[in-house]
């Protein structure tokens, strides 16, 4: 007795049921697929977040906190770095290069951070992604300003704007430097990281602003932009910064003495490794969606079911006659068993199928809008096994009306129903 072929003549019979029920299954896979995709990019996503440099370094503090605070610009830095001391490591025959950054400002929501140009040389994101000047280029000038994509989007800013800069993270009228404004210079292209929420401007630029400030106010005597200009603008201190050697193999080295500097309490982290442990401290969000996963798979696998218990009252003529004229119940069900394989399987591939052509599809405005590439690539292991899953659940879920099928009657099935 032919099963396959059997199964193939009576899929078709019932084929408008059966295309829903595919279509259930495939949606179920697609979301599966989907949120192992979401939750792999996201944390892809943050662990790229700095890439290229060897080690980010402040003052004192813990690991998290310097890491939120010089990349993430979250919280605030327990304390600056001198300029003796930056000039000191940024001096190491180890080191080839440095990025100074001060941070403490702000504008209209937006932190501000104060850089060199250096920074646009080396700070990588991404897989080794450098940062691109979409509109104008970068600042030269004390008071100029290179936006990231976010606050020229949000706040509707071009090249040639000015703005103002607020002392601390609140923007208030009375902590305004509106006497020295920034003009707008140049505008980054979309990263998907912090970068694009930040005001950059020159460590010059932020000296300026705060020449005429002492003890987080104005000083009796103010100075306005032009003056400011004819002044010393040297920082006197930073607030951290990256750091890349010349041997990685010099790592630990490095950020041993650093942590052990005797003139001032400083730490040295690995960006990647600080990274890596900031995830794992925020790993309830991947357990939730992992649940999220599960009670997708099991709700596809419901429609699947109730979609087979309600189509076997319909077949219980056809599998009384497949009875009587001589196949056993083990035959019936297997032939529930083969079509539930049938319809599963077809589901999956539909479900790939709608995966990849959705990645198709949102993948340039994804790019556009978040600056996250997203990668088309095969099935990885962990999604091979999802789709393992799901057709090993749907076969041992079959087995319901499988038996129920098994256990009635050639009579049942033949008796007229009045």
């Amino acid at each position: 007795m032919n099963l396959l072929r059997i199964a193939i003549k009576s899929a078709k019979f019932r084929r408008t049921s059966l295309i829903l029920t595919i279509f259930t299954i495939a949606i179920s896979v697609a979301l599966l697929l989907g949120v192992d995709k979401i939750r792999k990019e996201s944390r892809s996503s943050l662990l790229n977040t700095v890439s290229q440099t060897d080690l980010i370094v402040g003052a004192r503090s813990s690991p998290t906190n310097l890491l939120l605070y010089s990349v993430f610009r979250i919280g605030n830095a327990t304390n600056n770095v001198s300029w003796e001391t930056y000039e000191h490591f940024a001096e190491m025959e180890e080191v080839a290069w440095t990025v100074p950054i001060s941070l403490g400002d702000s504008h209209r929501g937006f932190r501000v951070m104060g850089t060199t140009t250096d920074y646009f040389d080396f700070y990588r994101y991404g897989n080794r992604k450098p940062l691109v000047v979409d509109d104008g280029q970068r600042f030269d000038g004390v008071f100029e300003t290179v936006l990231g994509a976010d606050v020229a989007n949000e706040l509707d800013y071009s090249i040639g704007d000015e703005i103002i800069i607020s002392h601390g993270l609140v923007s208030a009228d009375f902590a305004g430097h509106d006497d020295k404004p920034f003009t707008v210079v140049g505008v980054l292209a979309k990263t998907g990281t912090p970068v694009d929420r930040t005001v950059h401007v020159s460590l010059a630029g932020i000296e300026a602003i705060h020449v005429d400030w002492q003890d987080g106010g104005r000083s009796s005597v103010t100075l306005d932009a032009e003056q400011a200009l004819q002044l010393d603008l040297t920082p006197t201190a930073i607030t951290a910064f990256l750091v890349g050697l010349e041997n990685r193999a010099e790592t630990f080295q490095v950020q041993r003495a650093i942590n052990d500097y005797p003139d001032e309490p400083m730490s040295a982290i690995l960006p990647g490794a600080t990274l890596a442990e900031f995830w794992r401290t925020i790993s309830t969000i991947e357990q939730i969606l992992f649940v999220i996963s599960g009670f997708v798979l099991v709700v596809g696998l419901l429609g699947m079911l109730t979609t087979i218990l309600s189509t076997l009252n319909e077949r219980r003529r056809e599998i009384a006659v497949l009875r009587s004229i001589g196949a056993r119940a083990t035959h019936v069900v297997s032939l529930i068993l083969l079509e539930t394989l049938l319809v599963v399987v077809a589901g999956c591939v539909a479900g790939v199928g709608l995966v990849y052509g959705l990645l198709v599809l949102a993948r340039p405005m994804v790019a556009r809008r978040t600056g996250i590439d997203l990668a088309i690539t095969w099935l990885d292991s962990t999604q091979l096994t999802i789709m393992f899953g799901v057709i090993l659940s749907a076969v041992v879920v079959s087995l319901v009306p499988g038996v129920i099928a098994y256990r009635r009657s050639i009579q049942d099935g033949l008796a007229l129903k009045v």
